[in-house]
């Protein structure tokens, strides 16, 4: 009797199952049969459109811009899943603001990401957005952390000016990328946690954390094609592997500077010292800050810390590198750079004369082999002079139209909606846009889409805005980035000093293609030779 039980139960699972199976090819197959006239990508039954998105993996953002010049929307089904992509400014309008609440980043992209950021700012929603986003914005809006923006900014500069004058004198060739992303991460390690962590130190030692972290961002985004990710990461085998260790290197460092940070408290307490400190870090370590009824331990501490190094520092470094590959390209443009800089600057010459007090050292830094000239001019640069550069704001807005440090961005669709366009969205899909393909589109920007014009920014000399919806470089709505202004300071004054004391030329035969990673960074770097001015 058991065994017939058994059997019954048996023979009906399995016709339920198959059941499911046909249903499912009966759903693809109709869903490819409705595509097949379709200009989108090759969609197949099952796999959708994964064999074309793989093959593609490595020019991914020139694949869906082919496709974005015949469609500004389109949809890319994958295995179980769909993700509709759009460059229309209106659909863009409508997931970052008028929609906000439907287009969260989801749990399909937090899952993918976790790993890495943890549960920090760029992937979390809900109330924890809100509370990381509400004391972020407290911060970024503080005149004293603008001040000792400056001042770390400027000093930063004046260490890879020091670097640079070592190499142009050697006749070295140096990798600008590299450099520009020892930069950032010193200067968020200073401005946003209060320490010093020495990667412009001249030396130039190697930095662990930097390459985990560069691998880290390489491996994480070839989950959204490698349907076999969960697996691997629970046997702890090949990519996911890699990832693994990479992020145990990551976290060694981050959990390190937590520990500086907190040991830099207990000693100010114990001599009963009341210390002021500016950086962030500070301000999400204070008792009286707290989410979800709880003070941030040093997890949710780590969290913070590796998105704001994100923001900090990948973001203007990789904008520096391609800002500085065009310039290299259109001399006119550095021209016009340093005519504004000498025009603004001479200005302010007569007014500013605190340049001797300064000539061995700045901000509390010794400069060994900068002169006088560099130091003095170098105390110049303040955020009101900067700010009355609108050919040179207009030049790197221009960098950042073609070359966004995010190219892509994705988010998840939490019921059934419609666009703007007509496009039906259905709940639990994805939706992406592309800056990358907005910034390259003649639909958008006119025949001259390609081209490095810094002049289209410009009206009678300043600087004129397009709506966030068609740049979306800083993304847009209630999302948009709290560090751009911060952003575009540290580029201006990291440019002025560079061009005014130094020429660059590229090194000839490179190919300066994108590296398939969350940010657009160059692969292989970027090499240039360096001379440096008479002065």
């Amino acid at each position: 009797m058991g065994t017939i039980i058994y059997f019954y139960f048996f023979m009906l699972g399995t016709i339920l199952y198959c059941i499911i199976v046909v249903f499912n090819l009966a759903l693809h197959l109709i869903r490819w049969l409705k595509q097949r006239h379709y200009k989108g990508p090759k969609s197949w039954p099952l796999l959708g459109c994964l064999l074309e998105q793989a093959a593609h993996f490595d020019d991914m953002h020139d694949w869906l811009l082919n496709y974005f010049k015949d469609l500004l929307t389109y949809s890319v089904p994958m295995v179980n899943f769909n993700n509709t992509f759009t460059v229309d400014p209106a659909n863009v309008e409508w997931i970052l603001k008028t929609n906000f609440n439907n287009y969260p980043k989801g749990e399909l992209i937090k899952e993918r990401f976790e790993d890495v950021m943890g549960h920090g700012i760029f992937i979390v929603d809900g109330e924890q957005w809100k509370h990381q986003r509400k004391v972020a914005t407290v911060e970024f809006s503080s005149s004293k952390l603008r001040d000792f923006s400056v001042h770390a900014y400027r000093s930063e500069a004046l260490k890879l000016v020091q670097i640079l004058a070592i190499a142009a004198k050697n006749h070295e060739i140096v990798d600008l990328q590299d450099l520009f992303m020892r930069l950032t991460l010193d200067s968020i390690c200073k401005i946003g946690f209060g320490v010093e962590i020495g990667c412009l130190s001249p030396s130039l030692p190697e930095v662990p954390f930097a390459k985990a972290f560069d691998e880290c961002n390489r491996l994480v985004i070839r989950r959204y094609i490698d349907i076999f990710w969960k697996i691997k990461r629970a046997l702890n085998i090949g990519t996911e592997a890699q990832l693994r260790k990479n992020i145990q290197v990551m976290d060694s460092f981050l959990y390190k500077v937590i520990e500086t940070r907190r040991a830099d408290e207990d000693a100010a307490k114990a001599f009963h010292q009341s210390e002021v400190r500016n950086d962030i870090l500070s301000r999400f370590m204070a008792k009286d800050l707290a989410c979800d009824g709880e003070v941030y331990d040093d997890k949710k501490l780590r969290d913070v810390c590796i998105n704001f190094i994100v923001a900090g520092r990948d973001t203007t470094a990789v904008t520096l590198s391609w800002f500085f590959s065009e310039l290299c390209k259109h001399p006119e443009v550095v021209n016009n750079i340093l005519a504004e800089v000498s025009e603004v600057f001479h200005k302010e010459q007569e007014s500013v004369q605190n340049g001797k007090q300064n000539k061995t050292n700045c901000n509390g830094i010794s400069f060994q082999g900068l002169g006088d000239q560099i130091l003095e001019f170098a105390q110049r640069l303040n955020y009101q002079n900067l700010a009355k550069l609108h050919y040179l704001h207009a030049a790197l807005t221009e960098a950042l139209r073609l070359y966004p440090a995010v190219p892509l961005e994705t988010k998840a669709a939490v019921n059934d909606d419609v666009f703007p366009d007509g496009t039906v969205i259905k709940g639990g899909n994805f939706v992406s846009f592309s800056p990358y393909a907005m910034g390259r589109l003649e639909c958008l920007w006119g025949t001259d889409a390609l081209e490095f014009k810094p002049e289209r920014w410009l009206k009678d000399g300043v600087f004129q805005p397009e709506s966030p919806f068609k740049l979306t470089a800083f993304q847009a709505g209630p999302r948009m980035c709290l560090g751009k202004d911060s952003a575009y300071l540290q580029m201006k004054m990291t440019t002025v000093l560079l061009l005014q004391f130094f020429n660059f030329e590229l090194v000839k035969g490179q190919s300066l293609n994108y590296s398939m990673m969350v940010i657009l960074s160059i692969a292989g770097g970027m090499k240039a030779h360096i001379t440096q001015k008479m002065i």
